[in-house]
């Protein structure tokens, strides 16, 4: 894949934000303004929709950008402006008729709903990975933050260029996703809303307990999905500055 550059300026605290497209992907770019020879990148994942998602995104790239990291992200497939799935499309209406009627969600509609997406971003952010650190002056080991969980627990059991991950835990995890997260053995730490009104706080603990690291850290805060309390980020910074500087 081919990564065009589409426009770049200076943000006021000395961020550089340069938006590219990776045959025809929509994409972001930060770095520091005076980044160091090296720069470690951080790959930031959403749950889709790169433009409504972009003031959130921007914040973690700033928080990001003080330590001395580059961030990237990607849009995911059928997000944005990207074609849709009808497949997924019926898949989340299933699942939206399940969570209003206050029934169990079944395997089924998960498994049709996240798997192909998993199927498909992994190897697209894999690609983009491929690109950016074809780029002057960013390099290894990278790191992964947030998103849709099963894509990044994926991401991390393929990718060896992956040195650590923070995971948000709150979407809904495939049975094969589980199986996958055994053999996942960097450094982790996941971030779990206790409250969150959307998901599954049972399965997030599982997903957890069968992550295979053996250095992995649960933080659990009270309040909703959007309620992640401000000093995650300072955590966080810490958590890749011990493994990607």
């Amino acid at each position: 894949m081919t990564l065009t550059f589409t426009s770049d300026h200076c943000l006021d605290d000395d961020v550089l934000e340069r938006r590219f497209t990776l045959d025809g992907i929509p994409g972001i770019l930060w770095t520091p303004e005076n980044p160091p020879a090296a720069t470690p990148l951080i790959l930031l994942g959403h749950p889709g929709g790169l433009d409504r998602m972009y003031p959130r995104l921007l914040g973690r790239a700033r928080h990001c950008a003080a330590s001395g990291f580059a961030t990237a992200t990607i849009e995911l497939p059928g997000a944005g402006d990207r074609p849709r799935s009808a497949p997924a499309e019926q898949a989340r209406a299933d699942l939206r008729r399940a969570i209003e009627a206050a029934e169990p969600v079944p395997a089924e509609v998960v498994d049709r709903l996240v798997l192909p997406l998993v199927e498909t971003a992994v190897p697209e952010w894999r690609a983009a990975l491929d690109a950016l650190l074809a780029l002057p002056g960013i390099e290894g080991p990278v790191g992964f933050s947030g998103g849709i969980v099963s894509v990044a627990v994926r991401l991390a059991l393929v990718e060896s260029r992956i040195a650590a991950a923070l995971l948000f835990a709150g979407s809904f995890v495939p049975r094969a996703i589980l199986d996958d997260a055994r053999h996942v053995t960097i450094p982790l730490l996941m971030l779990l809303q206790w409250d969150d009104e959307g998901n599954d706080r049972q399965l997030a603990l599982d997903l957890f307990d069968a992550l295979g690291s053996t250095e992995k850290t649960l933080h659990a805060n009270t309040g909703g999905h959007t309620g992640v309390p401000g000093f995650e980020g300072d955590d966080a910074g810490r958590f890749f500055g011990r493994h990607l500087m």
